[in-house]
């Protein structure tokens, strides 16, 4: 039955990566989607996790096939992490729910894939764009991190033009109120439209470029992320996805040094 799945995979551009049946214990309960590695380590000290009834605290404790896990009282599984790139639509949010029943963009995947997906980063409700899924909370939480400093390039549309002042601006720092921002790259995408720039950044706080040009008095009528660690939407139609490849999976470890 795995040779049949895994074989699938490959075809739809999955990395063939088989479920992990032994190991330590922190590394089975994030392959199983609960938590990052970290956090599997708190929910261990905690004392919610138990392997065959019997509560462990021990991060490398050695799980055995055959052996049950359970977290706060659920039993968990590992299963192959998914890789998804999503080309999201205008008016969809990136929380896996929402109390005022707002689309969500796990409403765009298929139920059966959404176990334990998360999204990479933020995109705001009406940003549209490249956005990473995934299963895997290690290597999602490693890419949204700071220190890595993910590069991420949008295409931005202003109400009116930009000036080669509020460009150099955008370089060189603009104040906002959680400290100075600034972007790698602020360039306009066309000579003949004031209105349109191009902007690369490797922070990631929230709502950051919109913020960054009302600061300079600028209001964004449209915002589009072409890129997020290099990958792009090419070939994904708006509201669609695709599954990561191979080779692309393990461009973003080596990206943040996970192996």
């Amino acid at each position: 039955m795995k040779t049949t799945r895994t074989t699938r995979n490959r075809k739809r551009g999955a990395p063939a990566e088989e479920a992990l049946e032994e190991g330590r214990l922190n590394r089975y309960i994030a392959r199983s989607g609960v938590s990052s590695r970290r956090g599997a380590d708190v929910l261990i000290d905690r004392g919610l996790v138990k392997v065959n009834g019997q509560v462990v605290r021990s991060y490398w404790h050695q799980v055995r096939r055959g052996d049950s896990v359970e977290v706060n009282g659920r039993l968990v599984s590992p299963r192959p992490f998914e890789y998804l790139l999503l080309n999201k639509p205008k008016d969809t949010i990136t929380t896996a729910s929402d109390d005022r029943a707002r689309r969500t963009v796990l409403e765009l995947i298929p139920e059966d894939l959404r176990q334990g997906l998360f999204s990479v980063g933020r995109l705001d409700r009406n940003t549209v764009g490249v956005l990473l899924l995934t299963s895997d909370g290690e290597l999602g939480h490693r890419l949204m991190h700071p220190s890595y400093q993910v590069a991420k390039r949008y295409v931005v549309r202003t109400r009116r033009p930009l000036t080669p002042h509020d460009l150099h601006r955008l370089r060189t720092g603009v104040m906002l109120d959680d400290g100075l921002a600034r972007a790698d790259m602020a360039v306009r995408v066309s000579r003949e439209d004031a209105c349109q720039l191009g902007l690369e950044l490797h922070e990631g706080r929230n709502r950051q470029v919109r913020r960054m040009l009302a600061a300079l008095g600028h209001q964004v009528v449209a915002l589009e992320r072409v890129s997020y660690a290099d990958l792009t939407a090419k070939g994904v139609r708006r509201g669609k996805w695709r599954r990561l490849k191979s080779d692309e999976v393990a461009r973003l470890r080596r990206l943040v040094g996970k192996r």
